[in-house]
């Protein structure tokens, strides 16, 4: 094969040669002509080592320690002495230590994107804020207010008393130690890891944190000398594009454009020219034969003239223009075919007229229609849809970003490499990925976000007391019988009219407390309104041993009911309650026991009152029964109301959202009801609450912190090679997650028989024996396991005193025994009254104990005074405060690393509890995990082979956690089964033996979505240990060209030096070879939150004509900011705020920028920079009248009442932003004038409180918006600029829409306002992502012109004029000039 290329060249060579006088007709060869382009980011370069330290912190914070001790232990003045190049290699170095080869690349990649200089610089600006700078010290530490810039200081200052606050602490901050216990002071330490300062204060601090009680911070910090002389990063994972621009009429400038040194040439033109031209690897060809190096630039020359020029093709040569871009791809080497796709997609406009010639196979071409309609039926993906799957999870290609692909990535790796390190195989790996517990791993009693399972309670229970009866009582008679009604279709938010008890709302309230009175005043009102809802009450009246009606409120209101039901009915018991409310007046008001006679007595005048209320009264009942109930149910607050037994948010039990709750939760239940009745599943002959109470998502009880989402899990992915010879000594030294695998292979469980057969549930009882609580935790949990045969009990033993431990001790002992002899004895000594005698007699005869006579116990007499007995106490506390983070003595429940803790002093977990433990973990992902591992290993693995006894059990218990840990994602799909013969490029993994990703991608090749994934693929091929799946999916035929520009993505595997060790310039998009006379607009394509600016380039970016520059047509970009975006609504009617001003800035600089949320799903739009910002509500009318209830995606201490928004990422930063008004503000109008109402103040009235002159000064100003894009309507501008400042005598101010102005226009603006006397401005505003996208710049321009022009000023602008940049004007402007239009902000922003 190399002797045929070989001579294939040589004769390409020779004809090059023999025509050399018609290829070489001017002396020399042409000069090569690129268009290049870059992105910088705004803030200085930051350094490989602190994004390395970044990254690892987001694997494991161990890991950045460890890293961060590796560091200390090179000599700092070594460091500068080393090239950059050898500096990333020690890095690099430093990272294998402690990391795996797929973490490596991840990081390289991670490096050559810059995905942690944002957080780099976030630090940097909390430290400017903070006085850094200005202090001068090169490192410092923030200690109560006080910056210490001496080391020497930090101890004497911990050792008096540590006055002033705590400082902010964010999420995302760096913790030496994570014990949950509170800390004696908060230690910050600005510095530069790498730096002699550092190593300094890192070792004093260290000392602090473990004898001080010290939480000690890092956040890095580079003294701003450092950073000015490091220069600006160069950013990548965006896209250029150079359109084909229509020349229907003249759109270019004709002046000529010359760079800095006048020669025409740019910064980028010291390009190197392109190997690869039509095929031939020209570079490599000059290698192999230097003599033939003229021949082969003059070969190289004339292909590039022979195929760099645009020629129209017909209609019937476009048909097939996809189907031959496929058979070019597949036709092409496997290892060549992703450069080939890429190539085509890249140039498509110059390849279009050699693929024409390129014949389509029909086997490819039935093939890919048999791939279309099965990736229509099982993807709703039409043919020409682009999608990318990363092990089955969905990523849209149109709008894919490498940050979020690399992120998503990275969390896959994670659990892939902790199931490859648990012992999951390759082929099993696939089917637990596809396991999608997002929906139940923590889903929330309270929640009411509807996402995930909706537990409930059983409520047929002879505590509910029903107010009414929609099957049987009277006013409902009206109403069908047929439950086929709730099929028929109504509009949204309606209730459906039928005559069964479908919706049960319970309410267990204490009836005296001020929580109760809306609801029960609401639920009066559901009566009277004829509601669909059956009403129950669970009155839980409290109350002292010994009080009755006559001191007691709640009591009296009980026994009230009751007497009002027993001669009459609940509905009047009910009425009665709320006629007591009514009489108290106030919302808070209190109720008295006089208040509930009076009103019993003005209902019922004849009834004996020291009856009703007396200490002995018949109408005291249902009260125990209501405490039985709230016990058994496990609720620890009241009120709770129960829909159905599903428990309504907490948040919404007030007047102002409890109906929405209500109603919120009817329309969730009512599809599923829908369903079984369409099923059959449940019929009119059916009792509808037993049907409801008898589903799976039912429970025994309704403990809130089981089926809480905040619990966490333990990493279980660690190491556990270690010997048991060192166990547990060595147990101090590692690191969480190894510590965790150490107790799971080193714990001795308690089991229903034995341990030979599976146990797919794990509970870990961390608990102190040596108190009453303790024990009850542990008997409980043995109570529990004696009717459960698929669990397993470990006791972790958590002691405050490890000398005052005995019955601990005992039971360390006893774990030393068989497994059933082991349980035997630990449920005897927990017993209360063993457990005294065992204290009380030194010498106790435990054989004497039930069970126990014929055990040998002698071990119970000597292991407890061993130094084994001492070290394993000490290795369990250490694991449970450093690893589990409960304080020594505390109490917690793990089940199956799921961490339910610490429990609280006085809370009790029953062995109801327990029982609703199991049937939650079992229902919820235990059972659907075994299930997928017994189907693995029926297919996968040989009897012999498949994991029995304890370690399947380990198995089961490690993937639990692996698995239901991960964060919610989006769906995974499967893709079906498809031919993949003729149609599809199939990459395999470069190591088999390693974790695999699983990357498939469907794409048309002559697409946009095909432009982008191609460079993506390459890289992602070459940084990560994948197979990629390439369905080609080609449209049929076409009508016009499907791609009319060329395009690069820019995007690097790692980052590159030169021979010297110096880093390269950065990465660029790069177009050579383009056609020269073709006139091309340049369109950048950077993720959706980067706003981006040209700062440097001569030439006319939006109209480039290569045959008329020099050489180079270079370009550069800044990342000018990054967008913060967000939704507005008030909390209580979900209805955006239109018009609400909000803020973003600093403690120093309260408002640095301003936006107004729309109307439009109350969108709303902040320009920021990596940092930490305060987000407000501007003072004036909105600040008067709303309130911040929450902010969705901020970083606050839970003390602060301040909102902290940390921009920390190059990634979309989206806030959910509630709003309430204020108590006193409810009747007024964020909008409405309070002034003296009239036309003008309609129009002009302000959105601050400005001050009478400034209202008068901006009146005589007049604001000039208008719009240009390119050098020729740059000029245009400048025209009818100077023609309006001619023609005004007023102040003129212009506003031009930044996003499309040229560098050169932006720096001769200042000159020409100088020179004429007028202000100017620049305003931005990003396209929002929610609306449709245009691909055409003209339409984006018009689009500004229309769509935006209430948010792209600052609020005190209250009136704008938009005049066209192709206008002259000849006289006076003013606001009602034509063909002028003058905008009124107020009205605008009102309506939007």
């Amino acid at each position: 094969m190399q002797l045929q290329i070989s001579q294939i060249c040589l004769v390409l060579l020779a004809i090059s040669s023999f025509s050399s006088r018609t290829l070489g007709a001017k002396p020399s060869l042409k000069k090569s002509k690129s268009v290049t382009t870059q992105i910088e980011a705004k803030w200085a370069s930051t350094p490989f080592l602190l994004e390395t330290a970044e990254y690892l912190a987001e694997e494991s914070p161990e890991l950045m320690w460890k890293f961060i001790e590796f560091i200390n232990e090179i000599d700092p003045k070594s460091i500068p002495k080393l090239s950059e190049k050898e500096w990333y290699e020690i890095i690099i170095g430093q990272v294998r230590r402690i990391a795996s080869p797929a973490q490596e690349s991840m990081l390289k990649l991670a490096l050559s994107m810059r995905v942690y200089s944002p957080r780099i610089e976030m630090y940097s600006q909390i430290a400017r804020e903070r006085g850094l700078e200005d202090s001068k010290c090169v490192a410092a530490v923030d200690l109560h207010g006080t910056l210490l810039c001496d080391p020497s200081e930090i101890i004497p200052k911990l050792n008096a008393v540590i006055e002033g606050e705590n400082p902010v602490l964010y999420k995302i901050d760096h913790h030496f130690s994570s014990k949950s216990i509170s800390q004696k002071a908060t230690a910050v330490l600005y510095a530069e890891l790498g730096t002699e300062q550092f190593q300094t204060f890192h070792k004093v601090l260290k000392e602090a944190a473990s004898r001080h009680n010290v939480d000690y911070v890092l956040r890095h910090y580079i003294v701003p000398s450092k950073r000015r002389d490091a220069g600006k990063i160069l950013l990548s994972g965006y896209g250029v594009e150079l359109q084909i621009k229509s020349t229907e009429y003249k759109v270019q400038d004709d002046s000529q454009v010359k760079d800095d040194d006048g020669t025409g040439a740019s910064g980028g033109a010291d390009q190197e020219e392109e190997d690869e031209v039509e095929g031939f690897n020209f570079g490599r060809l000059k290698s192999m034969y230097p003599d033939k190096v003229a021949n082969l630039s003059k070969l190289r020359q004339h292909l590039i003239d022979a195929n760099s020029e645009l020629a129209p093709l017909k209609a019937w040569q476009l048909q097939e223009l996809s189907l031959q871009a496929a058979e070019r791809i597949m036709s092409s080497p496997l290892d060549e075919a992703l450069k080939t796709f890429t190539h085509i997609a890249h140039n498509f406009p110059l390849q279009a007229r050699s693929l024409i010639r390129t014949a389509v196979s029909q086997d490819l071409k039935k093939e890919i229609k048999k791939n279309q309609e099965g990736f229509l039926s099982s993807l709703s993906l039409q043919p020409a849809d682009s999608a990318l799957f990363l092990n089955g999870l969905f990523f849209d290609v149109d709008s894919l970003d490498a940050g979020a692909l690399l992120e998503a990535a990275r969390a896959e790796l994670r659990t892939m490499e902790g199931l490859y390190g648990v012992g999951v195989k390759q082929h099993q790996m696939g089917s637990l990925l596809a396991l999608d517990f997002s929906s139940s791993s923590g889903s929330s009693v309270n929640s009411g976000s509807g996402g995930g399972t909706e537990y409930a309670l059983d409520i047929r229970d002879s505590a509910v007391q029903w107010v009414n009866d929609i099957e049987n009582d009277k006013q409902y008679m009206r109403w069908s019988t047929s439950l086929t009604e709730l099929l028929r279709p109504t509009f949204p938010g309606m209730l459906r009219s039928v005559r069964k008890n479908i919706y049960n709302l319970v309410m267990v309230i204490d009836p005296a407390s001020v929580e109760a009175r809306p609801l029960l005043k609401l639920a009066e009102s559901f009566l009277i309104h004829q509601a669909p809802l059956r009403i129950g009450l669970v009155l839980a009246a409290t109350g002292a041993e010994g009080d009755s009606g006559k001191t007691n409120p709640g009591i009296a209101l009980l026994e009230a009911y009751n007497y009002a039901t027993e001669n009459g009915n609940s509905q009047q018991g009910l009425s009665l309650i709320t006629d007591v409310y009514a009489s108290v007046g106030e919302e808070e008001g209190e109720i008295t026991t006089d208040l509930i006679e009076a009103a019993l007595v003005a209902k019922y005048p004849q009834v004996d009152t020291e009856l009703v209320f007396g200490p002995d009264s018949p109408y005291d009942f249902g009260r125990m029964l209501a405490k039985e109930f709230v016990d058994r149910a496990g609720f620890r607050h009241l009120p709770k109301v129960l829909l159905n037994g599903v428990p309504l948010p907490e948040d919404f039990l007030n007047s102002e959202g409890f109906e929405e709750a209500v109603l919120t939760e009817i329309m969730a239940q009512t599809p599923s009801i829908q369903r079984a009745v369409y099923k059959g599943k449940l019929t009119d002959s059916d009792d509808v609450l037993d049907f409801l109470m008898d589903k799976p998502n039912v429970m025994p009880r309704l403990n809130e912190r089981i089926l809480d989402s905040k619990s966490w899990y333990l990493d279980m992915s660690g190491n556990s090679v270690e010997s048991a010879k060192d166990w547990p000594s060595s147990f101090a030294s590692l690191i969480p997650k190894d510590k965790t695998s150490r107790v799971i292979s080193q714990a001795k469980y308690l089991t229903y028989k034995d341990e030979a057969s599976t146990q797919p549930l794990t509970l870990w009882v961390a608990t102190d024996l040596d108190t009453p609580e303790g024990r009850k935790l542990l008997r409980e949990s043995l109570e529990n396991l004696d009717s459960t045969s698929y669990m397993r009990v470990a006791v972790l033993p958590n002691v405050k005193s490890a000398s005052e431990a005995k019955l601990t001790r005992l039971a360390l002992a006893a774990l030393r025994l068989p497994a059933q002899g082991a349980k035997v004895v630990i449920k005897q000594i927990v017993v209360e009254e063993n457990a005294q005698k065992i204290y009380n007699n030194p010498d106790f005869d435990f054989n004497s104990l039930p069970g126990l006579a014929t055990l040998d116990l002698s071990d119970l007499k000597t292991f407890p005074k061993s130094e084994e007995a001492d070290e394993l106490l000490k290795t369990f506390s250490d694991y449970c405060q450093t690893v589990l983070l409960i304080p020594a003595g505390a109490r917690a429940v793990v089940a199956n690393g799921r961490v339910l803790g610490p429990l609280e002093d006085d809370e009790h977990f029953l062995s109801d509890d327990f029982a609703l433990l199991d049937k939650f973990s079992m229902t919820a992902h235990t059972d659907r995990l075994q299930q997928a591992m017994k189907k693995a290993d029926e297919n996968s693995y040989d009897a012999d082979t498949v994991p029995r006894g304890r370690e399947s059990s380990d198995l089961l218990l490690r993937l639990v956690a692996l698995l239901v840990s991960r964060p919610s994602t989006k769906s995974r799909f499967e893709i079906p089964f498809v031919s993949d013969q003729y149609s599809v490029v199939k990459l395999p993994a470069k190591h088999p033996e390693q974790p695999v990703f699983d990357i498939s991608v469907v794409v048309d090749p002559v697409s946009r979505g095909a432009q982008k994934v191609g460079p993506i693929l390459m890289v992602l091929h070459e940084a990560v240990n994948c197979r990629i799946n390439l369905y080609l999916n080609a449209v049929e035929k076409h009508s016009d060209m499907p791609l009319k520009s060329f395009y690069r993505y820019v995007l690097e595997a790692e980052p590159h030096f030169t021979a010297e060790g110096k880093m390269t310039a950065g990465p660029s998009a790069r177009f050579v070879n383009m056609p020269q006379s073709v006139l091309l607009t340049q369109n950048m394509h950077p993720p959706e939150n980067w706003l981006v600016e040209a700062v440097r380039s001569p030439y006319d970016l939006d109209n480039i004509r290569l045959e008329d520059v020099m050489s180079v047509v270079h370009s550069e970009f800044e990342l000018s900011s990054l967008l913060l975006e967000g939704h507005c609504s008030e909390a209580m009617s979900g209805a955006p705020p239109r018009g609400l001003q909000v803020t973003l800035g600093t403690r120093h600089n309260p408002v640095l920028v301003d936006t107004i949320v729309m109307a439009n799903l109350g969108y709303f739009q902040l320009k920021a920079n990596p940092g930490s910002w305060l987000l407000r509500l501007r003072q004036g009318r909105s600040a008067e009248i709303f309130d911040i209830v929450s902010v969705d995606g901020e970083d606050s201490p839970a003390e602060s009442e301040d909102h902290h928004i940390l921009i920390s990422s190059f990634r979309s930063n989206v806030l959910k932003l509630k709003v309430a008004k204020k108590p006193d503000k409810l009747n007024m109008d964020l909008l409405a004038d309070d002034e003296a109402p009239g036309i003008w103040n309609s129009i002009t009235s302000t959105f601050s409180k400005s001050s009478a002159t400034d209202d008068a000064k901006e009146e005589e100003r007049l604001n000039i918006f208008s719009l240009a894009s390119g050098h020729l309507y740059e000029r245009f501008l400048r025209i009818m600029m100077l023609s309006v400042v001619k023609h005004t005598k007023t102040p003129v101010k212009f506003w031009f829409l930044k996003n499309y102005l040229s560098p050169t226009f932006k720096d001769f603006l200042p000159h020409l306002a100088k020179a004429y006397g007028f202000e100017y401005a620049l305003v931005e505003y990003k396209w929002p992502r929610w609306l449709h996208q245009q691909t055409e710049k003209q339409r984006m321009i018009w689009g500004y012109k229309i769509l935006f022009l209430d948010v792209l000023f600052p609020l005190d602008v209250k009136k704008i004029i938009f005049v066209d940049a192709d206008q002259v004007s000849k006289s006076k402007i003013t606001t009602f000039s034509l063909p002028f239009v003058s905008v009124g902000l107020k009205n605008l922003r009102s309506k939007k």
